[in-house]
């Protein structure tokens, strides 16, 4: 992942290879304040009554769970993560 900007990042469709979902794309990443990592990714939650409104809730990925980030797509395995507001 050397040399890729976070708005390459926001470019790839997030799919969790547990069950083959999409869960959309990077809205926000979470940073190490000291070494300036990353430490998690936020994927949205998705959009309520026909994708008017916009959902509160996010999905916060850590970063150990990124299993390839490709081309096109970023596979994380979510097994076990639940959406916070």
């Amino acid at each position: 992942m050397a040399n890729t900007t976070y708005h390459d990042l926001r470019e790839k469709e997030i799919v969790n290879i547990c069950d083959g979902s999409c869960l959309g794309r990077i809205s926000d990443l979470e940073l190490d304040d000291c070494t300036g990592q990353i430490c998690s990714i936020v994927v949205p939650g998705p959009p309520r009554l026909f994708g008017l409104i916009r959902n509160r809730e996010e999905l916060v990925i850590p970063f150990c769970s990124i299993q390839k980030i490709g081309g096109d797509v970023i596979l994380v395995d979510i097994s076990g993560i639940k959406r916070s507001e």
